[in-house]
């Protein structure tokens, strides 16, 4: 379901290394099918081009990576009418499902937030601290859509925060491209907290493997290790072969200055349980996760080969104006 895209284009063209037989459905609006595929045109939110692309099945298994954006009863339109079409289902969903997140460690065990399967765009909300979302509540209810249709043949995949070349929403591109202009460089402490993102091809790989897999339920898909934010950041420094010196600021002076989390500076946060994601469970089932240097030095080269990513309105969210850092930077300077 898409295939075009970030993570949907990385596991079409996997797949079809493996020799699998791949049908895309998708609008064919944005993105490019890869060769080798075969396209089914169609609105995943239309009943009648639901209907026309079940009629070309059977499929082993259903892999969706496009509903990120649509409410639970989109999502239970299109699994219900594929439940006897495919013998699998491979959802991509989110940690944000857990009600703990991102205030406490998360296992598959931790509780998950409660969405009808037939809700609209106006269920949930999100709380003032920004936990829990309204995301949260979408996607949680998006889960159960695909459990109601496909019970113990669905799998649950809860990423965290996935880079890599291709990445549309713009986190790990603005820190090189922020890092390549050198100078003084705006960076949250504690330098050594340690982050958990996960490559784009670690993610389709393991989605594939579950295809095949003949066990369902659910796994968070976590960096196991993680990597210091000092160490990504001279990861960045190196690979963009920068001048750039990181200047460690307290999360208090953060909010002081008024930077936004998550956002002005990708990959920041100061809940404890942003980066607290157990995957021991996914890496028991396969996950391998290549060290995030990688990532990064492999995304720089994309970026330098002209690499243009979808456009997508959650690119513009990302990223600290530079007269803002270089104000944050001067009043710290200052105040010292």
């Amino acid at each position: 379901m898409g295939g075009t895209w970030f993570l949907g284009k990385n596991i079409v063209e996997e797949a079809l290394q493996r020799g699998w037989d791949v049908t895309a459905f998708n609008r064919g609006r944005s993105g490019q099918d890869v060769r080798g595929v075969r396209t089914v045109r169609g609105d995943r939110t239309e009943t009648p081009d639901l209907n026309r692309l079940a009629a070309q099945g059977p499929w082993d298994a259903v892999i969706d990576t496009s509903s990120s954006e649509l409410p639970p009863r989109d999502v239970r339109l299109a699994a219900h009418a594929l439940r006897d079409a495919a013998s699998r289902w491979v959802h991509v969903s989110t940690v944000s499902v857990y009600a703990g997140w991102p205030h406490r460690t998360l296992t598959e065990a931790s509780e998950v937030l409660e969405c009808p399967s037939d809700a609209d765009r106006s269920f949930g909300y999100t709380g003032e601290d920004g936990s829990p979302t309204k995301y949260g509540f979408q996607k949680a209810g998006g889960e159960r859509a695909v459990a109601e249709a496909f019970g113990g043949r669905a799998v649950f995949l809860r990423p965290g925060v996935i880079l890599g070349p291709g990445e549309y929403v713009g986190r790990l591109p603005w820190w090189l491209n922020r890092v390549r202009r050198g100078g003084r460089l705006l960076a949250p402490s504690p330098a050594r907290r340690v982050i958990q993102p996960v490559d784009v091809r670690d993610v389709a790989t393991f989605a594939l493997d579950q295809a095949a897999a003949g066990t369902g339920g659910a796994y968070n898909v976590a960096h196991p290790e993680g990597t210091s934010f000092q160490d990504f950041l001279l990861a960045c420094i190196a690979v963009t072969e920068s001048d750039g010196r990181p200047v460690w600021v307290e999360p208090e002076a953060l909010v002081d200055h008024g930077v936004r989390q998550w956002t002005e500076l990708p990959l920041w946060r100061t809940h404890a349980g942003v980066w607290s994601v157990d995957s021991g469970k996914a890496v028991a089932a396969g996950l391998r996760c290549r060290p995030l240097t990688e990532t990064i030095a492999n995304t720089w080269a994309w970026l330098q080969a002209d690499g243009h990513p979808v456009d997508h309105p959650r690119r513009a969210e990302h990223g600290l104006a530079a007269d803002k850092e270089a104000r944050i930077l001067a009043a710290l300077a200052s105040a010292a």
